[in-house]
């Protein structure tokens, strides 16, 4: 839901100079410009926890939106320089702020203007699921898909769409990602994680839907097993603490189907165990069995199964009761959607902008309306998105399509107006 916000009690009674707000507005012109088509290197932050037990999901595949090395915006300074002279005439000093008072202003800001003060989002991804969300240490840069959604809201809130610190979420114990979430050291994650409602009810707020996903199996091919009945007596392999645990131990008991759990506290220890033969049969999201199975010494020799016993809807994660932040977040990714079914794409985006009598475009691109501005964000937010990451269908296909080594069929992850069984929708921009 869209509205406005006051955010007058962000800030200070101290009002600088005319002219020195001239020059920081030319300072923030200037960084934006150049943000649009820079990717600097980016260190890697691996975040591991000790275990701790709750539910978790499982999931995921990469890529990224250049091949231009990408930095953490911390690392790179602002330009400075300016050909025009300034005169600055000197204003009254405003009193000195009461310590006190100021820390407690920081600490009631929204994570909207956190992220804004801050020029950067911390962003918590997965740190090894190809096609999803890893570091690239040749490229230097975080790829896949959810690294994308990351730079998504980075386009919307900064205008940057490479003003962001990844962090990369490791799994030991499923804990540990939402943990990152409630003590802050991420503002936001995109980490092939399912919304439910034991998570929705502890401390933590769900997004839209950014992906559709459901558990299944993977077993060798030559292992005579076709189907979920034939692994009756099987050994399983599953991450210990996660949905795709929960989901199994449902499934087979409902059907009375005898198996033995092979568990793992961590998911990237799944695949060398099943690799190795320490059980018939690996479960986990159809798409995180799909990008491990490329690691597999043999790929070709396993099959992932069709049929699926849970429906995964995978999506944002972040704190509750920052009503603000949800809405940015949401309407962000609605952007990505909205721009699929109205068929504005990275690279034709332009064309719209030149020349459109469409009401829902020139919503959507900030031309009409200030739906932006009632987010706290510029209007051009969405336009922004589409420029410097795409629309939903350019980052699905440049991470998951037919060109990467994953060539993942869209399914229901595609616009519902697309056919062919996308499912995904965005209110519209009104």
């Amino acid at each position: 839901m869209s509205q406005s916000y006051n955010r007058s009690t962000h800030t200070t009674t101290f009002q600088p100079p005319r002219s020195v707000l001239v020059a920081i507005l030319m300072l923030v012109v200037s960084s934006a410009l150049l943000g649009c088509n820079l990717l600097p290197s980016e260190e890697p932050v691996i975040v591991i926890a000790s275990p701790t037990p709750d539910t978790d999901t499982t999931g995921g595949t990469a890529d990224t939106t250049g091949d231009t090395a990408e930095q953490p915006v911390s690392t790179v300074e602002p330009n400075t320089d300016t050909t025009d002279a300034i005169d600055v005439t000197p204003e009254p000093i405003a009193p000195e702020q009461d310590p006190d008072t100021t820390t407690t202003d920081s600490a009631n800001q929204g994570l909207l203007q956190q992220v804004q003060d801050r020029r950067q989002l911390r962003c918590g991804t997965n740190a090894d699921l190809p096609g999803f969300g890893f570091y690239d240490s040749v490229r230097e840069q975080w790829q896949g898909f959810d690294a994308d959604f990351c730079r998504v809201v980075a386009a919307a809130v900064l205008g940057d769409a490479t003003a962001v610190e990844f962090v990369g979420l490791t799994t030991s114990g499923a804990n540990e990602r939402f943990e990152a979430i409630r003590n802050g050291t991420v503002d936001v994650m995109f980490r092939n994680t399912t919304g439910s409602i034991s998570r929705d009810i502890d401390g933590l707020a769900f997004g839209p839907t950014t992906f559709h996903d459901g558990q299944t199996f993977m077993v060798r091919d030559d292992s005579g097993i076709e189907t979920v009945d034939d692994l009756v007596g099987s050994t399983i392999c599953v991450a210990e603490g996660t949905t795709s645990e929960l989901n199994l131990n449902d499934v087979f008991t409902a059907r009375g189907l005898d198996f033995t759990p092979q568990l793992y506290p961590d998911a990237s220890l799944l695949y060398p165990a099943y690799d190795a033969g320490e059980c018939d049969a690996v479960t986990s999201d159809s798409s995180q069995l799909a990008s491990q199975k490329e690691t597999l010494t043999n790929p070709d020799d396993h099959v992932i199964f069709v049929d699926r016993i849970s429906r995964e809807p995978l999506g944002p994660v972040f704190i509750e009761n920052d009503e603000q932040w949800r809405d940015v977040v949401t309407w962000a990714v609605f952007a990505t959607i909205y721009a699929e079914e109205l068929g504005i794409e990275q690279n034709n985006v332009a064309d719209f902008i030149e020349e459109t009598n469409d009401p829902r475009i020139q919503r959507l691109l900030g031309v009409e309306g200030e739906f932006g501005a009632e987010l706290g964000l510029e209007n051009d937010f969405a336009l922004q998105i589409i420029i410097q990451v795409g629309n939903y269908g350019d980052i699905y296909n440049r991470n998951l399509g037919p060109d990467t080594p994953f060539d993942l069929e869209r399914g229901p992850n595609k616009a519902w107006n697309l056919g062919a069984g996308g499912v995904l929708a965005s209110p519209p921009f009104r």
